[in-house]
């Protein structure tokens, strides 16, 4: 069953190639799914409308949250089950309080999560390559993941720092990937995509109090991600930012409203999308153009 799925979805890939036209070399194309806790559902609806205007994506790099989607997108998992999936999960189902100096609670069950999303365990089972982003506490540099097992890397990209503990994983100690790629932009490129798609969750500043030390730890990292210069904007050429800023971390219930936004989103940048792919061209030296993204007041 596993060979049938991959040939059918290389034959999908073949006659979406045909589309753009005889003697055309389609661009491979990059999704970048960046984190946000319950926000990243908003992923779903994106990858909705890129299948309903069947834009092929080539590579998947995610961090965090988006990781989790891209993994169960690149295993084959259907939209309609994520989504499912999504309106019932509860922190519960991915994460473990406990007692230690380096967190509040562990991410372990993440494991048993991802297996209710697909039976799939390693990065060469996937049907499209995926990369998943985390951050080397101890270097400050970005860790990317392309091969092996694939959950110690997802945990470790999930692990918001101040939350959850950090992983240790092929001698490193790994936390979340936001700090270092919140949208992994570059590392799409790494895997040699052509066109990169972008997807960033702004989380905004509420105009509320935090509720507790996970939104003040949440909120510190807004407002230095807000001031700060963001390089992964420049491998991008195409970013989409959906309307969730105003959906709470725990916020599962709003699964509805976040694809929605998702989709919304898609369709708004989609004249965008297509004409960054028309305009791609294979020469090394061409000047790749940055479309709209800056976020609207």
């Amino acid at each position: 069953m596993g060979n049938l799925l991959k040939w059918v979805s290389r034959a999908v890939n073949g006659l979406r190639s045909f589309a753009y036209g005889p003697g055309s070399e389609r661009p491979r194309i990059g999704l970048a799914l960046g984190g946000g806790f319950a926000r990243g559902i908003a992923h779903i609806g994106v990858l909705r409308v890129l299948n309903e205007a069947s834009i092929p994506i080539d590579y998947v790099a995610g961090t965090s949250v988006g990781a989790l989607i891209g993994a169960a997108y690149a295993a084959g998992t259907s939209l309609e089950e994520m989504e499912l999936q999504g309106f019932v999960t509860r922190f519960k189902d991915f994460g473990r309080w406990t007692l230690s100096r380096m967190g509040m609670a562990t991410n372990d069950r993440l494991d048993d999560f991802l297996h209710r999303l697909t039976t799939v365990k390693h990065f060469e089972e996937l049907e499209i390559p995926l990369c998943i982003v985390a951050t080397d506490l101890v270097l400050g540099e970005s860790v990317e993941f392309t091969d092996g097992d694939m959950a110690p890397p997802l945990r470790a990209s999930c692990a918001y720092p101040g939350l959850f503990l950090p992983v240790e994983y092929q001698g490193r100690l790994l936390v979340d990937g936001f700090l270092t790629a919140p949208v992994p932009t570059e590392a799409v490129r790494h895997m040699g995509a052509d066109v990169v798609i972008g997807v960033h969750l702004e989380p905004g500043l509420l105009r509320q109090k935090p509720r507790n030390t996970i939104e003040v730890i949440g909120r510190s990292f807004s407002i230095i991600q807000a001031t700060a210069r963001m390089p992964w904007r420049d491998y991008a050429d195409v970013i989409l930012q959906p309307d969730v800023h105003h959906v709470l971390w725990d916020e599962f219930a709003k699964t509805p409203q976040l694809i929605a936004a998702g989709e919304a989103e898609t369709r708004r940048l989609m004249p965008d999308i297509k004409a960054a792919i028309a305009e791609y061209s294979p020469v090394p030296a061409r000047r790749r153009t940055t479309y709209r993204y800056e976020q609207e007041t």
